[in-house]
């Protein structure tokens, strides 16, 4: 068993809601920051959606009220030093842009005590694009997560040339400790494992789309019928989370990038449809 007791969430995204509930259902005493009121009331509401959601698939535990336990004992917070006081973890799930991480770890690495360890949840950057910036280079490592951590439970753990590999191993046992199947990338690789085989996979998807070849409804369809997946491309991207898929797409210098990324804005992002965690994205949702 690790020293971890004390976990701190930056971010109650999607994910980071996810983490943060998923962290206390396992007993943990977890902290979950974000920048202002409405971030936190919004977390709040998803706490309450992910007890629901743990229910309908009878996760183990429930039964005992478990569920509720773990949202009524996850700490909420605006003030980040106050965060992360007494942390012994500190995940970081912040929006998938270079600067906010950047800035998030230089505050950060002002106020943390020494013993916290700093992972980043990127799913896309290299650990190595930040390490620097937190002050413990050896301490920081990537402990990435698929969405809906309960029952897509991969925890990808990958380091840099400077992580300590005891810090390595420690954050291995913790996704165990978190009910999680830790996936040891033995090598900085972006996108880690999951998303070095999704990424493509969804980019082809947006390709097809941004040049017409066929609506968002066609494709999905066709992958699923011709492979038997159970998702397509945009059913997948509305679980995600359209502005993360803008962010991604937005970095992307390629023409076909930055038309996508164009429309996700212009169709979907400023007219409130950020996915299926808002009731509509490529699709709606009613549950």
């Amino acid at each position: 068993m690790t020293d971890i007791r004390k976990v701190t969430v930056l971010g109650t995204g999607v994910l980071g809601s996810q983490i943060a509930f998923q962290t206390a259902y396992c007993g943990f005493e977890v902290t979950a920051f974000d920048i202002n009121e409405q971030a936190l009331e919004t977390a709040k509401q998803r706490f309450a959606g992910l007890i629901q959601a743990y229910k309908v698939d009878k996760y183990p535990g429930t039964e005992n009220g478990q569920a509720e336990k773990a949202a009524e004992s996850i700490r909420l917070s605006m003030d980040l030093a106050e965060a992360v006081a007494d942390a012994d973890l500190v995940i970081e799930a912040v929006p998938e842009t270079v600067e906010i991480k950047k800035s998030t770890y230089e505050n950060l690495a002002k106020v943390a005590p020494e013993k916290t360890i700093f992972a980043t949840n990127s799913s896309t950057m290299l650990p190595s694009t930040f390490m620097e910036y937190t002050g413990r280079p050896e301490k920081f490592l990537a402990l990435h997560f698929a969405n809906h951590i309960w029952r897509l439970n991969t925890a990808e753990v990958m380091g840099t040339s400077k992580t300590s590999p005891e810090i390595f191993d420690t954050i291995v046992e913790f996704a165990e400790e978190i009910k999680m199947v830790p996936i040891k990338v033995l090598k900085e690789q972006p996108g880690y494992v999951l998303n070095s085989l999704l990424v493509p996979f969804l980019n082809a998807g947006a390709g097809l789309l941004v040049k017409g070849v066929a609506d968002p409804e066609t494709i999905d369809k066709t992958w699923r019928i011709a492979t038997g997946a159970p998702l397509g491309p945009f059913q997948i991207y509305d679980i995600v989370g359209l502005n993360t898929a803008y962010n991604i797409s937005a970095a992307n210098p390629s023409e076909e990038s930055q038309a996508f990324a164009k429309m996700l804005k212009e169709q979907y992002i400023d007219q409130g449809k950020l996915g299926r965690a808002t009731g509509a994205g490529f699709y709606t949702y009613n549950d």
